[in-house]
């Protein structure tokens, strides 16, 4: 399955209940409101709050 954007904009968060976007690289969903990720297994979307991970808005920066 082909996980198009018109097909993610008509979904939701399940814990929030917020807008969701497609990651850039196609490996999950994200929630633009909780945060919660989450993945695509075998290209079905895994919308399960049990399988979720929450992501950083920004990836943390290494210091050195």
């Amino acid at each position: 399955m082909n996980i198009t954007e018109e097909f993610v904009e008509m979904m939701i968060c399940p814990a929030c209940k917020g807008k969701v976007k497609l990651k850039p690289d196609g490996s999950g969903i994200k929630c633009v409101e909780c945060r919660r990720v989450y993945p695509i297994e075998d290209g079905i979307p895994a919308m399960l709050v049990d399988k979720a991970t929450i992501e950083d808005e920004e990836p943390a920066q290494q210091s050195g």
